[in-house]
């Protein structure tokens, strides 16, 4: 359990003002995160505890399809960038070039092939070693014209890439299904799987198209074609001239919806093990080149976009599942050691408990609590003790109910 006496980042009474959107502006205001820069984002305890639960439920999913997961550098080497062509301002302009001494320079990494690749060509020596797929929560760096939205657009950020290698594109196909059912699943734990698409968009020099997982979102900087027939969707970034076709059945009557972007998969085919010369042994003793396959999440941007969907007119509303925390005991008068015990017998049906034990009063402790949008609001006091137990009230509802509890007092 934790005390929130002990806690040294307290609320503000209001939205700050700049805040350009209202879950960003709510994350601040209840001490979640603080602004360094535009773009950039400190996230203090309960932040924190939000962002690391949206990990764990990321890391389950792709531990259950044999995924390993790795930490790699923030820092790329040059020469590795040179190597697949994409040092050149012109071929990727979001990329940060940072000086180093003795004239050298180096990459902030925006995403990882460069990285990994070489990594895995001391591995994937043989097929016996495929497929394989490594993963990593990194810190993602990318040169933003214009960082907007708080936490949606930023040009500094916490991703979730994934990376697989294969004997061959079939083996590819299927892993990519893998995936896109892993994505589906971290989505609908996160509770925003009904409001998730996943769409077309440009494969870029890759392929023919990727795929991207869009949520719907009023703020959000993306639009979706929905086919009118099937109900494909479609970035907006295939659509020329307003001339929808459908990828799918061909139809071409659509409607729109506007979204924000969360997660992303692409087929690479050889580019990346090519350029640094991976090849794999078959089973008869001849050469292959792995194919690749690569998968983002942004998870910090996940965070800002579950505060702007689940947010109302008092405070941010989490998902159990990422709370930061289950249960917010709310202690009125001289109770805490009656709220020390509940939290103790919360805790050992594995809920995770904050305690209010601040020398305040009820008002500011009730507003705080909704602010912080955790599930359970728990208030013990005189009144709620001479009724024989604690007052539970439930995020987001104006029910208040006694729950009957033998206090040791």
């Amino acid at each position: 359990m934790n005390f929130l006496s002990n806690h040294i980042f307290s609320t503000l009474k209001t939205i700050p003002q700049g805040s350009d959107n209202r879950g960003t502006g709510l994350l601040l205001q209840a001490g979640f995160i603080r602004q360094e820069m535009a773009g950039v984002y400190i996230f203090l305890p309960m932040g924190l505890r939000v962002l690391r639960n949206i990990e764990s439920i990321i890391r389950d999913e792709l531990d259950a399809i044999g995924a390993q997961e790795i930490l790699m550098t923030a820092l790329g080497s040059k020469e590795h960038w040179m190597t697949t062509g994409r040092w050149d301002q012109e071929k990727m302009d979001i990329l940060f070039h940072v000086p180093a001494s003795r004239s050298k320079e180096y990459a902030l990494n925006p995403t990882h092939e460069e990285i990994v690749t070489p990594l895995m060509n001391e591995f994937v020596r043989s097929y016996k070693n495929l497929p394989a797929a490594v993963y990593q929560f990194q810190t993602k760096f990318r040169n933003e014209v214009r960082a907007k939205s708080g936490l949606l657009r930023g040009r500094e950020f916490l991703m979730k890439d994934l990376y697989s290698f294969h004997e061959t594109s079939e083996h590819l196909d299927v892993y990519f299904e893998k995936v896109r059912e892993a994505y589906v699943s971290i989505f609908n734990r996160l509770e925003i799987g009904d409001k998730t698409h996943y769409a077309f968009a440009s494969g870029g020099a890759f392929s023919k198209y990727s795929y991207e997982f869009q949520t719907e979102l009023g703020i959000g900087e993306d639009t979706l074609y929905v086919c009118d027939a099937c109900g494909q969707k479609v970035n907006n970034e295939l659509i020329q001239d307003n001339n929808f076709i459908c990828p799918s059945c061909e139809h071409t009557s659509a409607h729109t919806i506007t979204t924000s972007e969360v997660g992303n998969i692409f087929k690479l085919g050889d580019k990346f093990s090519k350029d640094f010369q991976l090849k794999t042994s078959t089973k008869d003793g001849s050469n292959i080149i792995p194919v690749m396959g690569c998968y983002g999440i942004g998870v910090s941007r996940l965070m800002g976009v579950i505060a702007e969907i689940f947010a109302d007119d008092v405070g941010l509303i989490w998902p159990k599942a990422i709370a930061p925390y289950t249960d917010y005991i709310l202690v009125q008068c001289d109770n805490k050691k009656s709220a020390i015990q509940l939290a103790l017998q919360l805790e050992k049906s594995g809920k995770k408990v904050l305690i209010d034990d601040r020398d305040m009063g009820f008002g500011k402790k009730a507003k705080d609590a909704d602010l912080f949008g955790i599930p359970n609001r728990i208030v013990i006091s005189e009144k709620t003790l001479a009724k024989g137990g604690y007052e539970l009230k439930v995020r987001g509802s104006s029910v208040e109910t006694i729950v009957q509890y033998d206090f040791d007092i």
